[in-house]
């Protein structure tokens, strides 16, 4: 697999939705109620993608929005201090920066809040600003983006000019039970307009299974397999990763480590993924085979299994660099 050498090997991705503030309770075992002591840290499913991407030294444009505010303004400061390209992200006086409060539970369960703020606030005409003649790929990965406000309907017109221009679409859905309850339904449905759009996709195995409204990974599998036209991969945690290609489906094994903390893992496994396929030009994407795709997602496992072994994603991404690939 050869890197072009035409002015397209080096395209940009572009990334949109969330940019928001993890406030985590580190009182073991604590609601968020009963908790005192919290550890802030930036995040974000698409920020955390355009930073894994930016840290392997690829090109990259976040599309989000954040407030005029302390917060805001580390979100931005966080993503400069990577390389990401912040002219599209954007700051509104009028909305206060999203947070996300989670407490991890005993029984691992998680006790969450989302205080939404400016990332649903980005409009369909702040996106139809955004010059797509620098951009080869486009990354949607956020469900916040499915929950109703601008930001939906700006994603969606996105996804329009993206397919007009045929531009590499990828998608993350980033399911987040908490959210969507009450509307499960809105989400499958949501999801199935991005997976039939899409070229590539990565969903986790319970993601899988939502999505396809079934009881097993293989009949999720095969439904994926015969109602899109995307290479995916499904993660699997320890057991790897289940890709999906040209109506077959092989496993892409996991590297051993220990992990210390698994958040932004999925994030870096999809930004290691579009980091490879950037230094492609289109017409070598299309002709990439089941080989080619299986060296791209090892080495998405290894900057998924680097990840773990460090506490927090951003943090762990400091320590990203293509130097881990073959």
């Amino acid at each position: 697999m050869q890197k072009s050498t035409s002015s397209k090997s080096s395209g940009k991705t572009l990334c949109i939705g969330e940019a928001l503030i993890d406030m985590i309770c580190t009182d073991k075992g604590k609601t968020l109620s009963e908790g005192n002591n919290f550890l802030k840290k930036t995040g974000g499913a698409p920020t955390n993608v355009a930073a894994a991407i930016a840290a392997l030294g690829g090109g990259v444009e976040l599309a989000a929005k954040v407030g005029i505010d302390p917060f805001g303004k580390q979100l931005v400061d966080e993503m400069q201090f990577f390389g990401v390209s912040t002219k599209y992200m954007l700051q509104d006086s009028n909305y206060f920066t999203s947070f996300a409060f989670v407490s991890l539970m005993d029984a691992g369960e998680r006790d969450f809040y989302f205080n939404r703020g400016a990332d649903g606030q980005l409009t369909v005409e702040e996106v139809d600003s955004i010059d797509l003649d620098e951009i080869a790929i486009v990354h949607f990965g956020s469900a916040t983006a499915f929950l109703p406000g601008p930001l939906q309907a700006a994603y969606r017109h996105l996804l329009q000019k993206a397919k007009q221009k045929n531009i590499f679409i990828c998608f993350d859905p980033n399911y987040r039970q908490l959210l969507f309850k009450n509307d499960l339904a809105s989400f499958i449905e949501q999801s199935w307009v991005y997976l039939k759009a899409c070229q590539f996709f990565k969903v986790s195995d319970e993601e899988a299974m939502i999505i396809t409204e079934t009881d097993s990974l293989e009949k999720a599998a095969n439904i994926l397999l015969k109602n899109t036209t995307a290479i995916f991969a499904i993660t699997l945690g320890e057991a790897g990763t289940m890709m999906g290609f040209n109506n077959t489906t092989v496993i892409i094994p996991s590297i051993p480590v220990k992990p210390i903390d698994t958040t932004g893992a999925g994030d870096a496994f999809v930004g290691a993924v579009l980091y490879q396929l950037s230094c492609l030009s289109p017409e070598q994407i299309l002709s990439l085979s089941a080989q080619d795709w299986s060296k791209i997602m090892a080495n998405g496992n290894k900057a998924g299994a680097r990840t773990c072994e460090y506490m927090g994603g951003m943090d762990a991404f400091k320590n990203l660099s293509n130097q881990i690939f073959e």
